[in-house]
């Protein structure tokens, strides 16, 4: 384990970037996945189809073709960012179809009669959406979305093949310069655990606080 302890200022470097991989890619797949499921609900046909689209189109393809399609296949075009931006896009879009698939099985899980009810009161559908289901419905989600967040823990490790200097990236670098690959590669394990256990417990400790009492 002596490559882990040479470079562990590296490791801890490449942990922040994995961090703040996650975080941002995650913010945006939240509210992309939120507005994408009130889509999928919606009386409107057209906003279902288009949300109906999005989730079926990316959710069946692997995040490593979506990768290689951004990365590669719209600079062709003139569409170009840095490496990190175009890592935050593609997995933000990725994850935000789970995120929306999850939320709108929270929306199903709210009562009808609560729905008729807003309805009865004059509430516009957005109106409904925000002020009674959604409120509801996130908080009967928390676990599921939880599991989503740490599957883009170890998603997010997919950037590291195209030039991001995550935990991956960093790892990918250091078999390059010839190091031991078990120990390198169980460091990089050693720091996606780091990451994934609190994040677990942490979705836990939210779940009991907002749980619906029924």
């Amino acid at each position: 384990m002596d490559v882990v302890l040479d470079n562990f200022g590296g490791y801890v470097d490449a942990t922040v970037i994995t961090v703040e991989l996650t975080l941002l890619s995650f913010a945006v797949a939240f509210v992309v996945g939120v507005l994408v499921a009130a889509f999928r609900v919606s009386p409107v046909p057209p906003l279902r189809a288009v949300a109906t689209l999005w989730v079926e189109t990316l959710r069946n393809t692997p995040v490593i073709v979506l990768m290689y399609l951004f990365f590669f296949g719209l600079t062709k075009v003139g569409v170009s960012y840095s490496p990190f931006v175009s890592a935050v896009i593609v997995l933000a879009a990725y994850t935000s179809t789970f995120v929306a698939e999850t939320v709108r099985s929270g929306i199903n899980s709210v009562s009808r009669g609560q729905a008729e009810a807003g309805r009865a009161l004059g509430l516009t559908f957005p109106q409904l959406l925000v002020l009674v289901v959604l409120p509801q419905a996130l908080r009967t989600v928390v676990a599921p979305l939880g599991s989503v967040f740490i599957a883009l823990i170890k998603n997010s490790a997919i950037a590291g093949a195209f030039a991001v200097l995550d935990i991956f990236g960093f790892s990918k670098g250091l078999l390059n310069a010839d190091a031991p690959p078990i120990a390198t590669l169980v460091g990089a394990a050693i720091a996606y655990l780091v990451l994934a256990l609190p994040a677990g417990w942490g979705v836990g400790f939210v779940e009991r606080r907002v749980a619906i009492r029924r």
